[in-house]
């Protein structure tokens, strides 16, 4: 089994809020995060497929094909965005970093099987900052 590796890069503002709670319990849990103006990252995306070398191409998937991919279904929609008001589907979610990969997953998922039947998503790893990020392995 042969990993690769897209990285991609975005810049997006958010806010974490739970409108069920108030302000006082938002800025207790999430702190400077909950800023009702918002606050933004310069975000890094990496995306693992895992699969088998096609015999005639040499590759697992197109490298070209995967960023394009990404571009159009995941960066396109996020950067220079505001997470919570301006990207459908994190429309009623709150915007955290374990949220949005989820999401990434499933729309990347879908369009892999477009382009693959033997490819398969592997790993999410969504950084935040130099000292936070997430990783999901689709479970």
């Amino acid at each position: 089994m042969v990993h690769i590796c897209r990285k991609e890069h975005f810049n997006a503002a958010h806010k974490l809020y739970n409108p069920n709670w108030s302000r006082e319990r938002n800025e207790e849990v999430f702190g400077p995060c909950a800023n009702e103006n918002w606050h933004g990252h310069n975000f890094e995306l990496i995306v693992t497929v895992k699969g088998k070398p096609d015999p005639e191409t040499g590759f697992v998937v197109d490298l070209k094909v995967l960023g394009k991919i990404i571009k159009e279904n995941i960066i396109s929609k996020v950067d220079h965005k505001n997470l919570n008001l301006d990207v459908d589907f994190m429309k009623g979610k709150l915007t955290s970093c374990e949220n949005l990969v989820l999401e990434f997953w499933k729309i990347l998922e879908f369009q892999l099987s477009k382009v693959s039947d033997t490819a398969k998503l592997h790993c999410l790893e969504l950084i935040e900052t130099n000292k936070n990020s997430v990783k999901y392995y689709g479970e």
